[in-house]
């Protein structure tokens, strides 16, 4: 089960998509509202759509056509580094030049008990399916970063699964580790999206496959994917360390680290198309454009 968020008219309108992508409206203004209400009536999201579809109608629409926003307003969005081996290899060769076997700080953090998290956005710099994401014009080596999100309540708690695409300049990152929130925060460099899995529909978070497809000129120019099993630490983990000695605020999205980094000779230009698509969750669609 599935929830989106969309442009109905001038109104907001939240739904819950079944697996076989039948779409029925809800009545909650958003998606932690959502997940607030069941919980005060003593059930869960999943069993509270559940009751709701008994009653109910699905609407004569398919879901990909609306006017998709991002399934939640996160009030902040983190994200994990150097979860995979991928990524570490990736900001290797960014920190030393292009020396693939030479070693860095970052074989330290991908061993380290604690993992490195970071502010990558706020609601206003974040968008949606179909939306623009912006390039840095300070940057000649960018790459979109398809990531699985984690939707998170107060408590640390993962209440959903999202798409997420972690925008990053490698150029700026690999020149000195000080620049990270530069090669990393600026307008419009995250994308969250098409849907929210709920997390008790989630058969297993570790067995899902991330794909990147990116296009310019119509022709696709990236073609890889990779799965989360490879993941080298545990959501709860990931979360746990956010949740420590800080505040977590409902509805807050938790990126978890890329296993897909494309060849070191391409950069995102504008006009580029980037799909990112995790099983059972939906597929991402953005436009990249300079800022």
């Amino acid at each position: 089960m599935r929830i989106i968020r969309y442009r109905n008219g001038e109104k907001v309108q939240l739904a819950a998509i079944t697996d076989e992508d039948a779409l029925y409206p809800l009545s909650d203004p958003d998606f932690m509202s959502f997940v607030g209400r069941a919980e005060k009536e003593g059930t869960t999201p999943l069993e509270a759509v559940k009751q709701l579809i008994q009653t109910s109608q699905p609407l004569q629409a398919e879901w990909q056509s609306l006017d998709l926003l991002t399934p939640i307003d996160a009030p902040e969005v983190w994200a994990a580094g150097v979860t995979y081996q991928r990524s570490r290899e990736a900001r290797n060769y960014e920190a030393t030049g292009g020396k693939l076997d030479a070693s860095t700080f970052y074989d330290k953090v991908y061993d380290a008990e604690r993992p490195e998290l970071f502010m990558k956005s706020t609601a206003a710099r974040t968008v949606g399916p179909g939306e623009e994401v912006c390039l840095r014009n300070d940057s000649k080596w960018q790459v979109p970063e398809p990531e699985l999100g984690l939707v998170l309540d107060s408590h640390g708690t993962i209440v959903g699964y999202t798409v997420g695409n972690d925008m990053s300049c490698r150029d700026i990152e690999g020149e000195n580790p000080l620049y990270l929130p530069q090669a990393k925060v600026w307008k419009k460099s995250c994308s969250i999206g098409p849907a929210i899995r709920l997390a008790e529909a989630m058969t297993d978070p570790y067995q899902l496959q991330i794909s990147c497809r990116i296009f310019r000129g119509g022709e696709k120019v990236v073609d890889e994917s990779a799965s989360t099993g490879q993941l080298k630490r545990k959501l709860e983990e990931l979360a746990a360390y956010l949740h420590r000695d800080n505040v977590v605020f409902d509805g807050t999205v938790l990126l978890t680290g890329t296993c897909i980094v494309p060849p070191n000779q391409f950069t995102l230009d504008a006009d580029d198309v980037i799909e990112i698509e995790i099983t059972s969750i939906g597929t991402l669609v953005n436009t990249a454009k300079w800022a």
